[in-house]
């Protein structure tokens, strides 16, 4: 029994841990915005997105996910949706590649 305490409780503490440093980002004061497409824009399969980061103290470049998933090799323009609703986020990050607090949100509409 003192086992399955002494290991609920470093599992605990170990979970805690992350649970603080894993999904805190780091608001370094940058400023992120989508300028193009606009949420709501009925777009091809490809699409361009224009972005204007504002760099705080930390942050060096963007990082794009669509659908929560990141877009490795990302130039500014993202290839190959499929047809109906997505999401276009656009994340500040910094050199080691660390997402910071600034982003920006897009619904997009692929036809």
């Amino acid at each position: 029994m003192k086992r399955v305490a002494a290991m609920l409780t470093a599992v605990g503490m170990l979970t805690l841990g992350l649970g603080i440093s894993g999904f805190a980002a780091t608001d370094d004061g940058s400023k992120l915005t989508i300028k193009s497409p606009a949420s709501g824009a009925k777009v091809g399969s490809d699409v361009e997105v224009v972005y204007d980061l504002t760099k705080g103290s930390q942050a060096t470049h963007a990082h794009c996910f669509v659908d929560g998933e990141y877009q490795k090799g990302w130039k500014g323009t993202v290839k190959g949706m499929s047809p109906g609703s997505h999401e276009i986020k656009v994340v500040a990050a910094d050199k080691d590649h660390q997402t910071l607090a600034a982003e920006a949100v897009v619904k997009v509409e692929v036809q």
